[in-house]
């Protein structure tokens, strides 16, 4: 279940937080579900949008022995994914997803349902990176909005994570 939205934005908004997305099977869905809070403004920098291995790569710099050695739905390519949205603006918090929205399996078997996300950090000159893999199940939209309140709720989770010494 999602985080009220307001919640998201305070946090935010009160630890000067400016995010950035970089999505794949939510097909833009997160920053959407962001943009339609009010004063997103503030803090939500910008979205990418690369479904195909081309555009990940020409957009966000993923490399391409990433995506052979690991596969399109994998955690190194989410976390290369969030890397690249976070150093391609001034957002110093960032979040991503790859993977399979459904309604079939992925031609390489990976499973309809299974989803990788990242959330970057800047901190200072250092990037702290979380990635983790979810299977959802349902419709292929009801995936993709599962997956989009996933993201979203692991932005607060991830960054208090990161913050603690």
């Amino acid at each position: 279940m999602m985080r009220n939205g307001e919640e998201v934005a305070d946090y935010l908004r009160r630890n000067d937080l400016r995010l950035s997305t970089a999505e794949s099977c939510t097909a833009g869905l997160i920053t959407s579900m962001l943009g339609e809070i009010e004063g997103s403004g503030e803090w939500l920098e910008c979205g990418y949008v690369t479904y195909s291995a081309e555009a990940k790569q020409s957009v966000l710099g993923i490399r391409e022995e990433t995506i052979e050695r690991c596969g399109l739905t994998s955690e190194e390519v989410a976390t290369e994914m969030a890397v690249g949205a976070l150093k391609r603006n001034r957002a110093n918090i960032s979040v991503s997803t790859t993977g399979v929205a459904g309604p079939t399996d992925a031609p390489d078997g990976t499973p309809a349902g299974t989803v990788c996300f990242a959330w970057a950090h800047a901190l200072g000159k250092a990037v702290v990176i979380y990635a983790k893999t979810e299977q959802f199940s349902g419709s292929r939209n009801e995936v993709r909005r599962r997956a989009a309140e996933y993201a979203i709720s692991g932005l607060l989770d991830f960054h208090r994570k990161c913050m603690k010494p």
